[in-house]
């Protein structure tokens, strides 16, 4: 992953979240992936882009850098959640962090992603929408709303709470 015409390296952070986010689009029914995948899914992006290996710093972003859910260090970034031991997945808006991360990068910036993967953030904020939308529909609690309605239908909340008390004393 380079990006041109001036040949500069994006940044490790950067790299690691576009080999995460096409693992994402590239299997859309998984909802996380294991280190080794990301080190893969990497491995492929820096060979397709004619760049050689993996740079040092690409496990340990993986590892601890990224991870919006550990500590930092140092690294501060939200880009990625640890959903289980040796299991990641993209950060979204809503996912918990650690408090030190706060106001840390969540995603590339537009112009520093490398020629040819500037979709990945319109696909990006696409599927965060589309976990918002699910989630709000597959939520158990919130799958309540509204349930038990038909038992105070016909009287006021307050009149049906008294009616329940009664004879409690």
């Amino acid at each position: 992953m380079t990006i041109s015409p001036a040949k500069q390296r994006a940044k490790v952070a950067d790299e690691v979240w576009i080999a995460i986010a096409v693992l994402h689009q590239q299997h859309p029914e998984r909802f996380d992936f294991g280190i080794e995948e990301i080190m893969e899914s990497g491995t492929r992006l820096v060979g397709e882009g004619g760049g050689g290996s993996l740079r040092p710093g690409f496990y340990i972003h993986v590892v601890q850098h990224c991870v919006a859910n550990k500590p930092p260090r140092p690294g501060r970034y939200r880009m990625l959640i640890e959903t289980a031991p040796g299991r990641r997945r993209l950060f979204r808006p809503g996912d918990y962090y650690h408090p030190e991360r706060e106001g840390a990068k969540t995603t590339p910036n537009r112009e520093q992603v490398p020629y040819g993967y500037n979709g990945l953030l319109n696909w990006y904020r696409d599927w965060c929408s589309a976990a918002v939308e699910r989630a709000h529909e597959e939520d158990p609690l919130l799958a309540l709303r509204g349930s038990g309605k038909q038992l105070w239908a016909d009287e006021h909340a307050d009149d049906y709470v008294r009616r329940l008390r009664e004879g409690w004393e």
